[in-house]
């Protein structure tokens, strides 16, 4: 390690909390506040009834440890610096909620702002080390760090509640990151990193090839669901068809897509931790711009409403589910003729997903339905061989996007996994993976009918890969059109 990454952790206030009685702390005191002068800080800093502590171990602290170990034998004598993430700064000197890594998440079950996981080799295994914040009651901090002050932000879990709670060797106080860098520095022993979640832990250690190893262990690791994730999956989507139904029970009267964004955070969060990732509440032409998150449109009867959108447990396990719903409650004759065509492509594809087959096998027999009811409406003048042409897709101007990617703590879960046991890997028991095909109709495509253009479909839904046939986890919702209109019929009666 060199100078300069021991000094981003000396000059960072996540890991230095200095016990200097000054009247600001730089970076913590807001431009409209006035002076604190050291008397008051002095006031503000005693007399607080000590708090009682919080007893108790995480709940699955026992799968949690098991993880741990899993990762200690993969990577014998080699530190592992896993770190929960920093808060992102939304605007000025105001963050966005936080919300901890997720490969954190995975080995430790939550995680706190600077939190960081060192795991150490010992022996045959590792002690697993944990950095957190303390407790700043009874120090200046509590008052005048307006980001980390307990009276500003709410009471930290602690190092000691932290060593038991997580079940931990060791749990030290953030400042003492400092120290354990310069010490490994020092060693020069071997250190991997998972990157891109903490500048100041990026900028401390060298990178190493075996980084990316690294991360792509946690993915592979990631990839198999034990029973605990299906069930907090399962968990997921039914919260989530709530979130659909109360969507579905505005629509008669709703204006705007950001209506239809309320409606479904608020079961969100009335149920769960938030959303897993921002909804795609796209109503007409909308639905064929496939990240469409800036849901200001207004709703028109006669349209669609493509709703892209999955409710995040409080575990942080997500669903990630669609329905493309006729906004009022029947769809049109061009409308049903696309939806049927994306509905049947997705049976196909959801009866692919079996162990055994390819990553990609839902995707082949899902794009060959869709690609043959392209040629059905006549937008594809061509044989179904010729239209899967390898060199010569065509069919992808419409369908733009394949079917599936994994799920789990990520929205799309897994992502440094290799291409070897991901796309081009083989299902497995455990695995979760979205099948969603569309069919989307550019309002200014030329090549589409003008009756169908502006027309978006994207049906989705989660699925297990168990040992027999698939688990449709998202199933509950209905997706057939016209179980579609009886559902939505039942809800706006």
């Amino acid at each position: 390690m060199n100078d300069a990454g021991g000094a981003a952790f000396k000059s960072n206030p996540h890991f230095t909390m200095s016990t200097e009685r000054t009247t600001e702390r730089p970076g913590t005191a807001a431009s409209h506040d006035t002076d604190s002068p050291p008397a008051l800080v002095d006031f503000m800093s005693g007399g607080w009834l000590a708090a009682a502590p919080v007893t108790g171990a995480h709940p699955q602290l026992g799968r949690l440890q098991q993880r741990r170990a899993a990762l200690s034998r993969a990577f014998p004598g080699c530190h592992l610096v896993i770190p929960a993430g920093q808060e992102h700064v939304r605007a000025n000197d105001t963050f966005f909620r936080f919300r901890p890594a997720s490969d954190f998440v995975y080995l430790m079950g939550d995680g706190e702002p600077g939190a960081l996981l060192v795991m150490e080799p010992a022996g045959d295994s590792h002690r697993c080390v944990l950095y957190a914040r303390e407790h700043n009651r009874g120090k200046a901090e509590f008052f005048t760090d307006r980001n980390h002050g307990e009276l500003w932000v709410g009471r930290h879990r602690g190092v000691d509640e932290s060593a038991a709670y997580f079940g931990v060797d060791a749990c030290h106080p953030l400042q003492e990151i400092a120290p354990l860098v310069r010490e490994l520095r020092d060693s020069n022993q071997p250190v991997c990193v998972l990157r891109g979640h903490n500048q100041q832990v990026d900028a401390a250690f060298p990178k190493r090839d075996d980084d990316a190893e690294f991360a792509a262990h946690l993915s592979e690791m990631r990839l198999i669901k034990d029973s605990y994730e299906i069930a907090e999956l399962r968990k997921a989507c039914e919260i989530s068809k709530r979130a659909f139904e109360d969507v579905i029970r505005i629509l008669p009267h709703a204006k705007s897509e950001r209506e239809i964004e309320a409606a479904y955070w608020r079961r969100a969060r009335i149920e769960a931790n938030d959303v897993g990732y921002l909804t795609i509440a796209a109503s007409g032409h909308h639905a064929c711009t496939l990240h469409w998150n800036r849901n200001d449109g207004s709703l028109e009867r006669s349209a669609m409403l493509l709703l892209d959108a999955g409710v995040e447990c409080d575990s942080l396990y997500t669903a990630d589910i669609t329905r493309t719903l006729p906004i009022a409650g029947t769809y049109s004759g061009e409308q049903r003729a696309i939806y049927d065509i994306v509905w049947e492509a997705q049976r196909a594809g959801i009866d692919a997903v079996r162990a055994g087959n390819d990553f990609l096998e839902p995707n082949r027999r899902a794009m060959r339905v869709l690609a043959q009811g392209l040629i059905d409406l006549g937008i594809l003048k061509s044989s179904l061989d010729e239209a899967l042409d390898p060199e010569r897709p065509y069919y992808r101007r419409y369908t733009l996007h394949n079917v599936s990617h994994m799920l789990g703590l990520d929205v799309h879960d897994c992502a440094s996994a290799r291409a070897q046991e991901y796309r081009y890997g083989q299902m497995r028991e455990g695995m979760v993976l979205t099948v969603e095909p569309g069919l989307y109709f550019q309002p200014d495509d030329a090549t589409v009918p003008e009756r169908f253009r502006g027309i978006g479909v994207r049906i989705e839904d989660d699925v297990a890969v168990t040992a027999g046939a698939p688990d449709n986890l998202s199933g509950i919702l209905p997706s057939q059109a016209d179980a579609v209109e009886r559902w939505m019929a039942g809800l706006t009666a």
